[in-house]
C-alpha cells in the first residue's frame, strides 16, 4: 500500500466542500487513513512550500494556503501518489479532464481546491509535515 497527502484547501473548506471531495476519494477506492481539518500560519506555509520559494507565486501561494481553515488527509491505496494526481486533475481547472476534482471544483490556478503530494519522496515528508508521529 502507498500513501499520499492530500489537503483540501481554503477555498474548498470557505465553499462547503469537503465532504463532496472527501466522497471523490473513497468513491475512487482511497481509504483515509487519518485527517485533520486545521489553521495553518503563513511561516508554516512558507515551510509547507519550501520547495517553490524560487518561483514568482511562493508568497502569493503561502498566503493563499494560511488564508484560511484547510483539511489535511493521509490516503492510502495501491498507486495513490499517481492515482490521486489523476483524480485531481491539471492546476489549471479549466485544463483539467472532466470529472476531475479541480474541473468540478476549482475556481483558478491558484485557488484549484486540492493539493497532493507528487512522489513518494515528497508524500513522506508532507505527511511528516502535518502528522508527526
Amino acid at each position: 500500500m502507498e500513501r499520499t497527502l492530500s489537503i483540501i484547501k481554503p477555498d474548498a473548506v470557505e465553499r462547503d466542500l469537503i465532504q463532496k471531495i472527501k466522497d471523490e476519494f473513497l468513491n475512487n477506492s482511497f481509504k483515509i487513513v487519518n485527517e485533520r481539518k486545521i489553521h495553518i500560519t503563513k511561516q508554516e506555509a512558507e515551510k509547507f512550500y519550501k520547495v517553490h520559494e524560487t518561483k514568482p507565486f511562493y508568497s502569493d501561494l503561502c498566503d493563499y494556503l494560511s488564508s484560511g481553515p484547510i483539511v489535511v488527509m493521509i490516503l492510502e491505496k495501491e498507486n495513490a501518489i499517481l492515482d490521486n494526481r489523476k483524480l485531481m486533475g491539471a492546476t489549471n481547472p479549466t485544463e483539467a479532464e472532466e470529472g476531475t476534482i479541480r474541473k468540478k471544483y476549482g475556481i483558478s490556478i491558484d485557488k484549484n481546491s486540492v493539493h497532493g503530494s507528487d512522489s513518494l519522496d515528497n508524500a513522506k515528508i508532507e505527511i511528516n509535515f502535518f502528522f508527526k508521529d
